[in-house]
């Protein structure tokens, strides 16, 4: 996580979209606040280790579509599904979705 974390940072920001929406994202589908992300990524944190820290939000299985060629709900492998999980909600930040959508709320 810690090494994509960058990549994510500038995907958004290209877009137009700002580091606080970005971790107001991620904060909603792990619950880390800030304090804790930017300790995870101090620590190089892995995704493994990311998501074995995290409190996935309930509403996460609303997050569904196609993100690197691969349809998310029809992913098996909880670690890789949570990873996309996280990978389409910076996607739609990016595209610029209102993030009432984009939190599914």
């Amino acid at each position: 996580f810690a090494s994509v974390y960058p990549h994510y940072i500038r995907k958004v920001e290209t877009k137009g979209r700002t580091k606080e929406e970005l971790q107001q994202v991620i904060t909603w589908l792990t619950g880390f606040d800030d304090k804790k992300l930017q300790k995870l990524i101090e620590e190089n944190a892995t995704f493994e280790t990311f998501f074995k820290k995290a409190k996935l939000n309930p509403k996460a299985e609303l997050i569904t579509g196609v993100i690197c060629g691969y349809r998310i709900e029809e992913i098996e492998n909880t670690l890789t599904k949570q990873v996309r999980y996280l990978d389409k909600l910076v996607d739609e930040l990016a595209k610029g979705k209102k993030m009432e959508k984009i939190l599914r709320s």
